[in-house]
């Protein structure tokens, strides 16, 4: 058994904790003073130190530095009764394991020394390592080959696209990559959630207004249209547009001119248009929400992204691609686990990719490896055992409740848990209506 360092000067708490590490079989080197634990360090290489912060003329974050000049890989366990910002942020950035704050549970701070010594043990192996791709386009599941093999042949061209699947599946990754390998991509690339857009001032938005056309209309305002001219413009969320703006897009799509609000002639415009929606546009058409006219338009290449739950095979590429970027922008050393992949591809993923990359963002930043453990816990919130469902739709509506409720209605911090933008949240909020 591995022996630890216990730095604090209140005897009886002192007493306390290394009581409670010597009865898990741990040997305790205790001592009181900043200077003696430095001697220690001096003298021995400890895989784990426990340290009050403020102790005597020195602190706990002496400690912590002279504990990693030691040994780079010790886990340091601060804790403190007067914990602040300033303390906390230092401690990170030196390299602390975990704070804890007094007074605490001793079960908590035993936690803490099971998760450090787990962090030092090689014995659970390490993700496999894979060439990582460039961009965030990522699988080589048949799924996703068959739409690389589409983006290929339709890029070059000027076709109208449209781009099918679940909210987080990656339609505005498609929709860039046909952008960036087509003729137009020194030209701008020109998106907007047409979703986020009241109706009545989605034709400005798209269309471009005169000075005067409406109340607040101060100056000319240019169109997405025209700001994409030359390049791709790109409708996202293209189903909950309302019927009556559906004429103005197909004649768009029809003629390529446009007529700015409040203006008396119309311009052209060269501007390749591609869309996406979450929602059956098909279905929509049968229900005589959406024009079939204006489905056969945008219908000229249509691409279907499959859910992440049908492309499995994926997950361990695309979270070595997530865990590589976000450890390079935070400068984290943060290990993925071949436990933590594992748990990974047995999750659902109803946020589908971008769920996948805010978990990882987040465990690469809170966490110090992505392992079983750690995807578990991050995942409690979105698991829904209650009841069981007979429906994707029941499930999905079923992780919503459970989300909001877990964060006391609160439905940003929500939307960010289950890893889709708030405006979704509340267009599936409004759905679940009865």
């Amino acid at each position: 058994m591995q022996t630890l360092l216990l730095v604090e000067d209140d005897p009886a708490l002192q007493f306390t904790i290394q009581t409670a590490l010597e009865e898990k079989g741990y040997v305790v080197d205790a001592v009181s003073t900043t200077g003696d634990a430095i001697d220690r360090l001096t003298e021995n290489v400890y895989p784990i130190v426990i340290s009050d912060i403020y102790i005597d003329e020195g602190t706990g974050l002496d400690v912590l530095k002279a504990a990693k000049t030691k040994d780079p890989a010790c886990a340091v366990i601060l804790m403190t009764g007067r914990g602040t910002m300033e303390t906390v942020m230092a401690a990170t950035r030196g390299g602390v394991f975990d704070y804890i704050a007094k007074p605490f549970d001793l079960d908590v701070m035993l936690d803490a020394v099971t998760r450090a010594e787990a962090s030092l043990v090689d014995g659970e192996p390490e993700a496999e390592e894979e060439e990582l791709p460039e961009t965030e386009m990522i699988g080589n599941s048949a799924g996703m080959v068959e739409i690389y093999k589409i983006v290929a042949r339709v890029a070059p061209t000027d076709a109208t696209v449209i781009i099918e699947g679940e909210t987080g599946t990656g339609k505005e990754l498609v929709a860039r990559m046909i952008h960036r390998n087509s003729r137009r991509a020194a030209h701008p690339f020109v998106p907007v959630d047409c979703a986020a857009i009241s109706p009545q001032l989605l034709e400005s938005e798209l269309f471009g207004a005169m000075r005067g056309a409406y109340t607040g209309a101060d100056r000319d305002r240019i169109g997405v249209f025209e700001a994409a001219n030359r390049g791709t413009a790109f409708l996202d969320e293209i189903g909950d547009i309302e019927p009556e703006f559906q004429v103005k897009l197909l004649r768009f799509l029809q003629e390529r001119e446009i007529r700015p609000v409040g203006a008396s002639r119309s311009k052209e415009v060269d501007v390749r248009v591609i869309a996406a929606t979450n929602r059956d546009l098909q279905s929509l058409t049968d229900e005589g929400r959406f024009r079939l006219d204006l489905w056969y338009r945008l219908n000229v290449v249509r691409i279907v992204m499959p859910p992440l739950r049908e492309r499995r095979s994926d997950i361990p590429l695309l979270a070595r691609f997530f865990a590589h970027k976000y450890t390079s922008k935070y400068s984290r050393d943060v290990r993925l686990m071949d436990s933590g992949v594992k748990a990974l591809q047995d999750y659902t993923w109803p946020g589908n990719v971008r769920q996948l990359q805010h978990l990882i963002e987040r465990l690469t930043i809170l966490a110090d490896r992505i392992d079983a453990d750690a995807v578990h816990n991050a995942l409690t919130v979105m698991e829904s055992r209650e009841k069981p469902v007979d429906t994707l739709a029941e499930a999905e509506e079923d992780q919503i409740k459970r989300v909001l409720s877990a964060t006391g209605g609160n439905k940003s911090k929500a939307a960010q848990i289950l890893g889709i933008e708030r405006k979704t949240l509340y267009r599936k909020l409004e759905r679940m209506r009865p």
